[in-house]
């Protein structure tokens, strides 16, 4: 009942019955004004939540941002949630395996050292029933069985050398971290860990939001931020217009170690370039005139490795890169490069008016717990600085 309704209903007993109200109406009205109380309070509050929308292509690691956030500044997942992830952990064990068989069929058709990609008559026939198993829609749960054939087919030289090529087929980044734990993944009690949960690849349909502050839910007076993410793939993101209104800040998630990569949804585009098209695209919305940018060059620990045996210039868009010497310098220099081609796409794609608002580059890996958590502090301490116009 409103304090209006209240009042209403006092005026009308006022002319039926005698001025002074009894005990009764005198609780239900001051019942009512603390229901009123509480909801201007939670409106007020309401409008001191900050909105955040997750951006990025498909695998750019923007759902792996969003759990962290759960891990780092929520209470976390509690037992029944962990267990949840169990039967996408399988059926990640098998996806893996089935790419992996196949693309070593495929390979040794077209390759011209095809020997390298054959099997041994044995484990042709373990792949056979591993990749049945991946093209279902439902996967047995695994088990020590299953977990001989899934080990012994990793370990054959065919696979590991279809591994190898991995960038050329749709390989998911946790096949290794699952395949070196098997054996407790089978186990018959296994609740998966927060690590395994991390690694769980699940493509986000939908929107799915989560509140917190990077203060965390035990310490009061931070700011409090909503995050909203929104799937990736292309048949995705006709969904994100409709979260675009009234955002403080994007943070989008940009994958630097799949510079040559193809996308899932297409395998005809690479997916660094995909991820320039969209991040012009969304620079230039027209309800992003004042809203603050932070790009998360994201999957450095995978970018670190490739680069050292992937040159960055079979990105079309870095083709005009230039190594330097081998090692930890070649890497900061290829992160470098990097970081400045988003710089220069971000400035070209922003009309003049919209250069002044914030924008903020953060090396990330997911992954990677403490660096997330200092990564979301920043963007806490920077936004607080902008609104505060200092």
């Amino acid at each position: 009942m409103s304090v209006l309704t209240c009042v209403i209903e006092s005026m009308g007993s006022s002319c039926s019955r005698p001025h002074s109200l009894n005990e009764a109406e005198a609780a239900e009205n001051a019942k009512s004004a603390d229901i009123d109380r509480r909801i201007l309070q939670e409106t007020k509050a309401e409008q001191h939540i900050h909105k955040l929308l997750l951006l990025g292509a498909g695998e750019s690691g923007k759902s792996t941002i969003f759990k962290q956030i759960k891990l780092l500044f929520q209470t976390g997942f509690d037992e029944a949630e962990l267990r949840s992830y169990t039967s996408v952990i399988h059926a990640n064990v098998y996806q893996t395996i089935k790419v992996l068989y196949d693309g070593a069929k495929e390979l040794a058709q077209v390759e011209p050292d095809s020997s390298k990609y054959v099997l041994s008559s044995d484990n042709q026939e373990i792949g056979e029933k591993l990749s049945e198993i991946g093209a279902r829609l439902d996967y047995p749960l695994l088990n020590k069985e299953l977990v001989q054939d899934v080990r012994k087919l990793w370990q054959d030289p065919a696979i590991q050398e279809t591994y190898s090529r991995g960038s050329i087929l749709q390989v998911p980044d946790c096949a290794e971290y699952f395949m070196n734990n098997l054996d407790r993944l089978a186990e018959v009690d296994y609740v998966p860990t927060k690590e395994d949960v991390l690694h769980a690849r699940v493509r986000t349909n939908g929107v799915v939001e989560i509140q917190f502050s990077p203060l965390g839910e035990s310490k009061r007076g931070g700011e409090v931020y909503r995050l909203y993410d929104v799937g990736g793939q292309r048949n995705e993101r006709r969904k994100w217009i409709h979260l675009f209104e009234g955002v403080n800040a994007v943070i989008f998630c940009a994958a630097i170690s799949e510079y040559d990569q193809m996308l899932f949804e297409d395998e005809t585009k690479n997916r660094m370039m995909e991820t320039k098209e969209l991040f012009d695209w969304v620079l230039k919305q027209r309800c992003f005139e004042k809203t603050s940018f932070m790009l998360f060059l994201n999957k450095f620990d995978i970018f670190e490795r490739k680069i050292q045996k992937v040159p960055l210039s079979v990105c079309e868009w870095f083709k005009d890169y230039q190594p330097t010497a081998p090692g930890k310098q070649e890497v900061e220099h290829a992160y470098e490069f990097v970081k400045k081609k988003f710089e220069e796409l971000y400035f070209q794609s922003s009309k003049p008016d919209r250069v002044d608002r914030v924008f903020k580059i953060y090396r990330t890996t997911a992954l990677d717990q403490k660096l997330v958590k200092k990564t979301f502090k920043l963007i806490d301490e920077s936004m607080r600085r902008s609104r505060e116009g200092t």
